[in-house]
């Protein structure tokens, strides 16, 4: 059985950061043994850190099966694997969650985006509340311009309360980030992970030195996505390039589409596990939807190495 490791104090650059759906049963309970071939098949691809946050629809579980759901998927995990869960979005679900997760041993928890009406400040205040019942740092998911300041980061950071940075606000250049720019002048670029997969992974390693990168589509093939991070490290662009690549067409498909809704069909039709029926607020796909994720999906799996 693994653990809630200190990730903290591992470099954010030794594993991919899996962000893989969360397996349901037909009458919406958690499937624990779907959710471990999942895990197994990231393990045995060289992942060793997974993070259960948008892409598990973390935002709906209910608090009265938070805390078993979290014990199944530690239970699951093998030695030497991090499993990192999310709170919220909502400020009152993060109160009850976090002391959860204080009791259960997690040293850090990834604050998911909130749709609420919020303020710089006051999302900055919010998170020094939660972070003092916590008593641990969290991990700050930034998916949109303008819900904090990098000066109030800067602050969070000095104050212990960050442990990581989650960078996932989409440009059409990637290279070409203000907002991403001041945040690494402000707190380091070995704070910052880019969050929106292998696509702009390259693009934010050679521009701003980020510290790795999280992914959906590691899911499919975990060892061409540890691949293009080991490609990274080594400054190997050109076949960083070459493994990007491979991973583009599903990533066509989940922009076009539903980020979320795609990954929980592909990792199915790949023949990972089976992820159940995708949760409200989110739909299923139609059968010509579901019919191209499948050929993406199958194409991205056979092309991993034996």
């Amino acid at each position: 059985m693994g653990s809630a490791t200190n990730f903290p104090d591992v470099p954010l650059s030794d594993s991919v950061i899996a962000v893989p759906p969360l397996a349901r049963t037909a009458d919406d309970r958690v499937d624990p043994a779907e959710n471990r071939k999942m895990i197994r098949y990231l393990e045995a691809g060289g992942v060793r850190t997974l993070l259960y946050g948008g892409n598990a629809v973390m935002g709906q579980v209910t608090i009265s099966e938070y805390a078993s759901l979290l014990e199944s998927l530690l239970d699951s995990i093998g030695v030497g694997t991090r499993l990192i869960p999310s709170i919220g979005p909502c400020y009152g679900m993060m109160l009850d969650q976090v002391v959860t997760l204080r009791d259960m041993g997690f040293p850090t928890a990834m604050v998911l985006p909130t749709l609420d009406p919020t303020t710089p400040v006051g999302l900055a205040s919010g998170i020094r509340r939660i972070v003092d019942r916590y008593g641990r740092p969290i991990v700050l998911y930034l998916k949109r311009e303008g819900t904090i300041d990098v000066a109030m980061v800067q602050q969070m950071v000095r104050d212990g309360l960050i442990s990581w940075i989650k960078y996932a606000i989409v440009r059409e250049q990637p290279r070409e980030d203000g907002l991403l720019r001041a945040l690494v002048d402000g707190v380091g670029a070995k704070l910052i992970v880019s969050g929106m997969g292998e696509q702009p992974a390259i693009a934010h390693w050679r521009e701003f030195g980020l510290a790795g990168f999280t992914s959906g589509c590691v899911c499919i093939a975990p060892k061409q996505s540890m691949q293009l991070l080991d490609a990274l490290r080594r400054g190997d662009y050109d076949e960083a390039e070459r493994l990007r690549t491979i991973f583009a067409p599903l990533e066509a498909l989940r922009d076009a589409m539903s980020p979320v809704s795609v990954l929980h069909v592909a990792v199915e039709r790949a023949g990972i596990c089976r992820t159940g029926p995708i949760r409200p607020w989110l739909s299923e796909m139609g059968d010509r939807q579901a019919q191209a994720i499948a050929t993406a999906a199958e194409s991205l799996r056979r092309a991993e190495p034996d």
